[in-house]
């Protein structure tokens, strides 16, 4: 019997010239029949630490006055056993020769995003991918990503990935549970310390996962997975 997964995507400095040297895609996921009680679950989070269903959740907003509430959201993360995530951690985007591979940086941008996510699809379940929507030009793109990902589950007829769709992260918590998660992941990368909230965050994450953020887990781990993208990689 198959279990219809919903997978929400999210990047952190994905743009060529940010001036930010690492980047960090991840997906976080779920059965879809899920969604409803998680996002409940998610409200009454907000709802204890007197926060309206409208606030979104994201690391920009972490802050001493926040810190206990996002605290909890990493805590909900672990103890729920409906979500897991896979996190895609490029060290330093100079490296880059796009050149070399003839491509462009926002090719190279969805490869990786095919790179991330063809590690969480299995071929006996159903897949609906989200991804924040990064641009009014990305459509094409995106069909690409759906043709490439079908292609390498040999799902021609595009029966186990249903649908690859950009969405506004606003409107979903589940996509901005991605944005925290991924920001705690590119914060310890780029060597900051410059928030004891986010401090506790990054903390929080690394005892409840055992894992240091920087390196990459065993491709079999299945709550938090991450892997460190190789510029020599071949696609």
């Amino acid at each position: 019997m198959s279990t219809t997964y919903n997978i929400y995507c999210d990047e952190s400095c994905h743009l060529e010239n940010d001036k930010q040297r690492s980047m960090v895609l991840g997906a976080l996921w779920c059965p879809k029949d899920k969604t409803k009680d998680l996002l409940l679950k998610i409200r009454d989070v907000k709802k204890s630490n007197g926060l309206n269903n409208h606030f979104e959740i994201k690391w920009t907003k972490v802050s001493p006055a926040k810190q206990n509430f996002y605290l909890e959201l990493v805590n909900f993360f672990f103890d729920e056993g409906d979500l897991c995530f896979r996190g895609l951690i490029i060290p330093d985007k100079n490296l880059l020769d796009h050149d070399k591979f003839d491509q462009d940086h926002d090719l190279w941008y969805y490869k990786m995003h095919f790179t991330m996510l063809k590690a969480i699809l299995h071929p006996t379940d159903i897949y609906n991918v989200y991804l924040d929507i990064k641009d009014t030009r990305s459509g094409e793109k995106i069909r690409k990503l759906h043709d490439a990902l079908c292609n390498s589950m040999y799902d021609f007829n595009k029966e186990i990935i249903k649908k690859v769709q950009t969405v506004h992260s606003h409107e979903i918590e589940l996509l901005q549970m991605t944005d925290l998660l991924i920001g705690a992941i590119a914060y310890v990368n780029r060597n900051f310390e410059t928030s004891s909230a986010k401090n506790e965050i990054v903390k929080l994450i690394r005892k409840r996962s055992n894992y240091s953020l920087l390196k990459t887990t065993l491709l079999k781990e299945e709550k938090f997975n991450l892997f460190v993208w190789n510029p020599k990689e071949i696609f």
